[in-house]
């Protein structure tokens, strides 16, 4: 990485690899709170070691290395050591070999060892997405609809769960996938949509979460293929390759028919279409390859004015079937409002908002402000606006939402 201090290197492989780091420490130790302080005390000792010694050829290894060693020594200084803390020391001993393979494989084993159906299935994605993909417990809240608290205490009861039962690291074999398969490809495209439309911060985007669930799923489609792996995988090209058009060179946010298309991905959108063209045809599609196929139109359509919008609503209402959730339905009446009218997809949110379950939604009232915009409806509009900017914990969006509702009041 020319041009980068050691320092600024160090930082970087933190950023793009330290959930990788992490998984295989977490596989070696068999805890996740001690594996998390080894890797801390790991990148320390880097800082420190580094600058005067060089980067070693394999700084991944190391890392897990001096990880793992710190561990067992700070197992060691315990003055009351434990029956399982003398049984690790003896059972992992002083060396040890790692190969790449080993790593990589190591977050498949740590996605499934999360998604074990032992747990309760909300608490395997909070911990998932928790542990695994790094989000913090705010933004995990934030792809359930929860209080941050509410979280925390599933993640602490799952940690505890996997060590009392002692479920195991590993992946499960071919006829065990199925079962968890559903919930390992939730986790993935969650983590994948964080990092498409951060939950807060100052940056819209995040590439190295959404580089990082594109590279689980290529990895999941070499262990088993199915449709909806390739699906998934599918989709989230489709919806990589726009990254670079969906903000401005001021970072503020872009809406579809105002990006440049001419920045999309070109490569990543062939390479979903060729997926799609392959699964599309099967019956045992599921909500992935319709979404896939939802993206499909959007990334194929010359311009904004060329979508096909009536084609993506008939992809809604087969969503819809098989993913009735108020998110889906929610697409499904702004998908309905392009198609039919400003009114139509109206009526359809304010049928969804009888439910009250999407009050705390930002995107259920920025969507219900832009169709009342549209409609000349200017107060209800300002109302839903502000409401949006309420709850919006994301720069970008806020700013946009603002940028709208100042328009509003412009004479």
């Amino acid at each position: 990485m020319p041009g980068l201090s050691i320092q600024q290197q160090i930082s970087l492989l933190y950023k793009q690899q330290s959930r990788r780091i992490l998984a295989t420490l977490i596989r070696l130790l068999g805890d996740f709170e001690l594996a998390e302080e080894a890797m801390q005390e790991a990148f320390s000792a880097a800082l420190k070691q580094w600058p005067a010694e060089g980067i070693p050829e394999k700084p991944r290894a190391w890392l897990i290395s001096a990880g793992r060693f710190k561990a067992i020594d700070r197992l060691r200084k315990l003055k009351r050591q434990a029956a399982w803390a003398d049984e690790f020391i003896e059972h992992t001993g002083d060396s040890f070999s790692l190969s790449t393979q080993d790593i990589d494989d190591d977050q498949l084993r740590l996605i499934f060892t999360c998604c074990h159906p032992a747990l309760p299935e909300d608490a395997r994605v909070a911990l998932t997405l928790r542990e695994v993909c790094g989000l913090t417990t705010e933004q995990v809240a934030s792809a359930f609809l929860l209080k941050p608290t509410a979280i925390a205490q599933r993640i602490v009861r799952a940690k505890r769960k996997i060590r009392e039962a002692g479920i195991p690291y590993e992946v499960p074999e071919k006829k065990q996938l199925p079962q968890r398969l559903n919930t390992v490809l939730q986790v993935i495209y969650l983590v994948f949509n964080e990092g498409y439309c951060a939950s807060s911060g100052d940056n819209l985007v995040n590439s190295a979460l959404m580089d990082e669930a594109i590279h689980l799923t290529r990895q999941l489609s070499h262990l088993l293929n199915t449709t909806e792996i390739n699906g998934l995988l599918a989709l989230m090209l489709f919806q990589s390759s726009r990254r670079a058009a969906r903000t401005n060179e001021q970072g503020k946010l872009l809406r579809l028919d105002q990006q440049d298309r001419s920045l999309w991905n070109n490569q990543q959108i062939k390479e979903a279409d060729r997926l799609l063209q392959d699964i599309l045809p099967k019956p045992d599609m599921g909500p992935y390859t319709i979404q896939a196929a939802i993206a499909g139109l959007h990334a194929d359509a010359p311009h904004y004015k060329d979508t096909n919008w009536r084609e993506i609503l008939a992809f809604y209402d087969l969503l819809i079937r098989i993913q009735n959730t108020p998110v889906v339905a929610l697409n499904r009446a702004v998908a309905l409002s392009m198609a039919f009218g400003p009114e139509e997809g109206l009526k359809a949110i304010k049928q969804l908002n009888h439910s009250g379950v999407l009050d705390n939604y930002h995107l259920l009232h920025a969507s219900q402000a832009d169709l009342h915009r549209q409609l000349k409806q200017f107060n209800q509009a300002a109302a839903c606006y502000r409401r949006a900017i309420e709850l919006s914990e994301q720069s970008a969006e806020r700013h946009y939402l603002q940028q709208q509702l100042d328009k509003l009041n412009k004479p």
